[in-house]
């Protein structure tokens, strides 16, 4: 495994992202605020967090898979991108999919952070590309077994 120095400003002590596990790739997320998000509707909850990454890095915020499972709520814009030259406080937009209102209480794991390196494409305009056995096929030309 290899280690990633970034630095981190919270608002509050009790705010600062952290694994869960020694197996753990996302970091947990909390809520900065008490919130209600209705059923079919979303929010953009604060989370208290400033990162600094280093060049050629991102974070990106991902759902939590027991706020989905069980509550139906996940990351809108999934997976969020936060780039290496942004530096304002880390927000997240929470759908609630469930049947039901979600409250939220100030301090509640809500995503994951997932620091990941960027790999930057080297764009070639050309007027044909390479054949290959799947072509142009498209969502589900390779079968669904």
């Amino acid at each position: 495994m290899r280690m990633l120095k970034i630095r981190i400003k919270c608002s509050e002590k009790d705010l600062v992202p952290e694994y869960k596990s020694l197996g753990s790739s996302g970091m947990d997320l909390r809520s900065a605020v008490d919130e209600i998000i209705p059923s079919g509707k979303f929010k953009l909850i604060p989370t208290g967090v400033y990162i600094e990454l280093p060049n050629g890095f991102e974070a990106q915020v991902r759902p939590r898979s027991g706020l989905a499972l069980k509550h139906g709520i996940t990351v809108l814009n999934t997976p969020g991108t936060i780039d290496s030259d942004y530096r304002g406080e880390i927000k997240v937009i929470l759908v609630n999919f469930g049947s039901s209102d979600f409250r939220i209480k100030r301090g509640d794991r809500i995503a994951q952070l997932v620091v990941s390196e960027v790999i930057k494409a080297d764009i070639e305009i050309i007027d044909v590309l390479s054949k290959t056995e799947r072509g142009y096929g498209g969502f589900g030309s390779t079968g669904v077994d």
